[in-house]
């Protein structure tokens, strides 16, 4: 006889949801029956684990998508949101997207590079199970700093999406920034950093946002003690609009002759490049300026955002043909 569980409701409304997967399928996977499936699926929405909201039809999402992926060669995936929706609404639902692609492109023998940010520990929230064979998950950049370590934080986060894809995972045991290049020319010898980079090289998708360096809501890079003041007004100074795996940019998407990235420990975008899919996850109207430069630094092959974002992504590259932002 079955016996329902939470973590059973939890599970199939998400593969429901989430996954799209139908209830034979779900069935299948939960070892039960389909109107058990039903069952739990009507169960998570009464307890309030599954809300659904319906959009309306004259959402502007797809001609937005189609306008950004047509104004920089990508492919895009706009959320839909309300004008009335907050930060962490928009986060939310770009975040349960961009987690449900990863699930379909992520599989055995892949490798994913994950880079850390709150960005991507929202993403990290909705990853559902999917289980692969001879995969790898490893960290892009590395995180430890003078301030609060850095280390644990990342650490769980890269783990979350090796738990999640039943992978080995690899974690980049550096800082942040190192205090001189030459330390960093150094360690990129050591037979232990070496072997994450190797591994970094061999990704098949590299998950990342982008970092602001102004906004209501301060990117992890700039508030949790990786930089201090004297950093920071030399990236006020060198016209540095934010960042990419703690790669900065200039609003034009250059980077090379940035100081602090002969420091820096994430990959550049000439390294990015190499990776195959490049998906950036990006919601908040402070992203615009760092999401711009990527895209100018050719650094994305697919962005998941949301359709406020989008809308003022679209306005920073036309400014002479201001858009209205959708009703809802």
């Amino acid at each position: 006889m079955y016996v329902e569980r939470e973590q059973d409701v939890l599970r199939a409304a998400s593969m429901y949801y989430l996954q799209d997967l139908k209830m034979e399928v779900i069935a299948r996977h939960l070892g039960t029956s389909r109107s058990t499936v039903s069952r739990l699926i009507k169960r998570a929405r009464q307890a309030g684990l599954v809300e659904i909201t319906l959009r309306p039809a004259s959402t502007r999402a797809p001609g937005l998508g189609r306008s950004v992926a047509a104004a920089f060669g990508i492919d895009t995936y706009v959320v839909p949101v309300p004008d009335s929706a907050s930060h962490i609404e928009r986060l939310d639902q770009v975040s349960m997207t961009a987690a449900r692609l990863l699930s379909s492109w992520f599989d055995s023998d892949m490798v994913m590079g994950v880079a850390w940010g709150t960005t991507l520990a929202s993403v990290s929230r909705f990853l559902t199970p999917k289980p692969t064979r001879g995969s790898h998950v490893v960290q892009l950049n590395g995180a430890a700093n003078m301030r609060t370590s850095g280390i644990e934080y990342a650490s769980d986060l890269i783990s979350s999406f090796g738990t999640a894809f039943g992978a080995a995972v690899h974690h980049f045991s550096v800082p942040a920034f190192f205090d001189y290049p030459d330390t960093k020319a150094a360690m990129w010898r050591e037979r232990s950093v070496r072997r994450v980079l190797d591994m970094q090289r061999r990704a098949d998708i590299a998950v990342f946002s982008v970092g602001a360096v102004a906004g209501a809501v301060p990117s992890h890079v700039y508030s949790a003690g990786y930089l201090d003041d004297a950093d920071v007004r030399l990236l006020h100074e060198e016209g540095v609009v934010g960042d990419v795996c703690t790669v900065f940019l200039r609003a034009d998407g250059s980077w090379q002759d940035v100081h602090l990235n002969e420091r820096a420990t994430g990959p550049t975008p000439d390294e990015l490049q190499r990776v195959p899919r490049r998906v950036c996850v990006v919601a908040g109207d402070n992203k615009v300026a760092p999401l711009l430069a990527g895209l100018r630094a050719g650094v994305v092959t697919d962005l998941v955002v949301d359709e406020i974002t989008a809308t003022l992504l679209l306005d920073a590259v036309e400014p002479a043909t201001p858009r209205r932002r959708p009703r809802t």
